[in-house]
Formats: structure tokens, C-alpha cells, sequence
């Protein structure tokens, strides 16, 4: 059993990796938010000593290391622009990290976490659940198989349409989220996973051009090695195709290639516990995976 102690324990996406602590048999002993709304704790951990103030999780923390009871993870799933400095703070406390994506918002970032790492002797992994999704796992096994690869199939491209969209309300935009300095924006915030499977499946990018960056919406065209994309993201209800609204859906996801249209509407419940499981078997997506993805991102963002 793994001591596992969690950043940013109020926020979205933390019971998820909670589940996943508890579901792979292992324990968090502590936890930090600067809100107090964390009942979650109770579902997963009700013994988690709980902390508000970023000096008494970290006074706690080192004690507990001093009375042989060492963290072993820290899990981030604070907002996005302090993920480096919570790496940070994990790795120098003699412990592995698991960060939420996107892992650090600026390229620049990867190198100096390379660093610490370096000196520390742990490691940086982060989630990028779509790798372990079967429809996308599928995917990457057909396209690694395809013509691409082939003599006869040398240079092929394939044709990508990606589009998602998944409803916000007005609370995004005056939170942290609608801070593009602090989130990264739209195509950061809710595409670095769709980015990292583009990456992951078709390879490096050889150029991106964005035809629309605001508040609500992005797009652009990527070229990869083996695909030439049209990508499109979206938290604006009003973008959502019409029998989705009818069905009173709120999310849509279109990926197709080659004309072909693939289906992964489901199958995400349990992927955080499949990133943990692939961590902790020592088969996670490492920091320096991540550089190229980081890059991406960052250059989306600056062509504003």
C-alpha cells in the first residue's frame, strides 16, 4: 500500500483520482485546498487529515516523513499555472508526482522539472487517459499497422475531423478556467488530451495554423507526419449539433478519419484508475513524454 496525498482536493476532477487511489489499494493521508468544500473526503478517505493552508500541509507532510510515515504521491489537481510550482514542492519532499493535464502550460517548464527530477531521483507522470480509451488504443494499433508504414503506402496522409464540444455556463468564464494566463485556454484546457492522441497516433507536428481562438471556441489545422487535421473545441452550448440539444445532451465528440467515423462516446468511467494502475506498474506518461505536447499547446495558445 502507497501514502498518496493530494493537491487541490475541492476541485473537479479530484474525486477521480481518489477513486483511483482507493481502487488500486492505496491510502491518501492528506489533503490541500484553499476551500473547505470537500466532503468528497468521506466517500473515499474519511481519516485524510485535511489542510487549507499550503505551510501546515507541508509542515505536516515533512513530520510524517520523520516518523516513518513517507508520501509516496502527490497527486495535482490544482488549477493549471501552479501545477509546476506543486511538481515542485512534491518532487523536493522526496516524492513521485501524478499531475492532472496539461502537465505545466509553457515548454520551458518541462526542462526545469527535468531538472528536479534529476537531482531528486523521482518521477513526473501525468494523465493522459485517452492513450488507455479501447477505441483509441484501436486506433493507434490500425494506424500503426496501415499503408503509412508500408512501401507501397510511404507518405500517405489521413484526413482528421476532430470536433468536441461540451456545454459550460457562466461560472467558466469567471473562473480560473477563463483565464487564459492561468488555464492556458479553450484549446488547453479541454484539447490537451485530444492533442496528445493526435500526437500519440499520428505523430510529430510539421505545422499548426489557428483560424480561431476566443473565449468560448477554438479551431485550427494541424499537419502531422501521417495526418493532415481539422480540430474544432467548444464550451458554447449553441455550437452543439441540434439532436444533441433535442436529446438534452450536453457534450459531443466527433472524431473521423478517413471518412470514417469513430465512436468514444463511452467508455471513459474508469480511465483515471487505468492511468494509476499503468503508473504504479511502472508503465505511466512520463515528463519527458510530454515536451511535444507542451510545445503544441503553448504555440496555439501565442498565435492569438
Amino acid at each position: 500500500m502507497k501514502n498518496f496525498a493530494i493537491i487541490g482536493a475541492g476541485g473537479y476532477v479530484a474525486p477521480r483520482h481518489m477513486r483511483a487511489i482507493k481502487e488500486t489499494g492505496n491510502n491518501l493521508i492528506a489533503a490541500l485546498d484553499i476551500h473547505d468544500s470537500v466532503g468528497v473526503l468521506d466517500s473515499y478517505f474519511p481519516k485524510a487529515d485535511f489542510f487549507t493552508a499550503f505551510e501546515r500541509f507541508d509542515r505536516h507532510l515533512e513530520k510524517q516523513k520523520r516518523l516513518g510515515n513517507k508520501t509516496d504521491y502527490i497527486s495535482v489537481c490544482s488549477p493549471n499555472y501552479l501545477h509546476d510550482a506543486h511538481i515542485r514542492f512534491g518532487l523536493r519532499l522526496g516524492t513521485n508526482v501524478i499531475c492532472e493535464k496539461p502537465i505545466v502550460l509553457n515548454p520551458w517548464n518541462i526542462d526545469a522539472l527535468a531538472a528536479v527530477e534529476k537531482e531528486t531521483g523521482n518521477t513526473v507522470f501525468t494523465i493522459l487517459q485517452l492513450r488507455l480509451h479501447p477505441a483509441i488504443k484501436a486506433l493507434k494499433q490500425k494506424i500503426d499497422a496501415g499503408p503509412a508504414h508500408g512501401a507501397l503506402g510511404a507518405g500517405k496522409k489521413y484526413n482528421i475531423n476532430l470536433q468536441y464540444i461540451t456545454a459550460r455556463g457562466n461560472w467558466y468564464h469567471s473562473s480560473w478556467k477563463g483565464d487564459i494566463q492561468k488555464s492556458g485556454g479553450i484549446a488547453t484546457n479541454i484539447g490537451v488530451h485530444f492533442f496528445d492522441m493526435l500526437l500519440w497516433i499520428f505523430g510529430d507536428v510539421k505545422e499548426s495554423k489557428v483560424t480561431l481562438h476566443n473565449a468560448a471556441t477554438a479551431s485550427g489545422e494541424l499537419e502531422l507526419e501521417k495526418a493532415n487535421v481539422n480540430w474544432m473545441l467548444s464550451i458554447d452550448e449553441n455550437m452543439l449539433p441540434a439532436d444533441i440539444r433535442m436529446a438534452g445532451k450536453t457534450s459531443f465528440r466527433s472524431l473521423i478519419v478517413d471518412e470514417e467515423t469513430m465512436e468514444f462516446s463511452e467508455g471513459f468511467a474508469n480511465l483515471h484508475t487505468r492511468s494509476y494502475e499503468e503508473i504504479l506498474a511502472g508503465n505511466g506518461v512520463t515528463l519527458s513524454e510530454t515536451g511535444k505536447l507542451t510545445a503544441l499547446i503553448h504555440e496555439i495558445r501565442n498565435q492569438v
